[in-house]
């Protein structure tokens, strides 16, 4: 019997593209640090990741770079960057 899928859980943005021009080696799971205005606009379902990678500092933390995630309508002066770089929790 197959297991059912979580009702809570929904992925936001996956890349397609990466995965038909590129063999995938490895595959982690990951996180990501987020702020108010950026989850918000993730929940509208807006977020492309076609063009981002993620890339290790010289500390070992892990960021995806180059993800767009627009700002929130709503959001005012609080209002996130679309293209900054997001650090991964791992």
């Amino acid at each position: 019997m197959a297991a059912k899928p979580d009702p809570n859980f929904k992925v936001v943005a996956d890349n397609r593209k990466a995965r038909y021009n590129y063999e995938i080696g490895e595959i982690f799971e990951a996180g990501l640090a987020l702020t108010g205005t950026e989850v918000k606009s993730l929940r509208t379902g807006k977020a492309t990741i076609a063009e981002s990678y993620a890339h290790v500092d010289r500390q070992g933390e892990a960021w995806l770079v180059n993800a767009n995630i627009p700002e929130y309508l709503a959001g005012n002066r609080f209002n996130h960057p679309p293209k900054r770089p997001r650090k991964l929790l791992l």
